[in-house]
């Protein structure tokens, strides 16, 4: 650039409007409630299941929407943990399980130490070759 401006400059003269965000819908302990009875049997809304319950808890489409869409969400991370829980346990199961039958077989118990009461009484032993 001849003036020294970098075009840096240039781009940050054409702002456009930022789109305001909506806040965080804070949602009463009854909307939950109702939104989480009607999760139990129905994890896809229709159009028509959508709008009357925005209507009867007071919320919007959009709201609603969202709601079941963060709640699948956390069905299917809920799910995947749970899965991650029970390949473990079986893996420590597994583990114990060898570990006992190893035990089982006296792999692992320690040699009993010799004395003199469990050798034989007529065994001789000599010194000259």
């Amino acid at each position: 650039f001849p003036d020294g401006q970098s075009h840096l400059n240039l781009f940050n003269s054409r702002q456009q409007p930022k789109k305001k965000r909506k806040s965080r819908t804070a949602f009463t302990n009854h909307q939950i409630y109702e939104l989480e009875k009607r999760f139990l049997y129905q994890k896809y809304l229709s159009p028509a299941d959508r709008d009357e319950i925005a209507a009867s808890l007071g919320l919007t489409n959009a709201q609603v929407i969202t709601w079941f869409q963060n709640r699948r969400a956390k069905l299917k991370r809920d799910l995947e943990e749970l899965k991650k829980d029970v390949e473990s346990t079986k893996y420590l199961t597994v583990q114990k399980s060898f570990l006992e039958n190893v035990q089982d077989l006296g792999v692992l118990k320690k040699k009993p130490v010799v004395n003199e009461d469990d050798c034989p009484k007529n065994l001789v032993v000599s010194s000259d070759k």
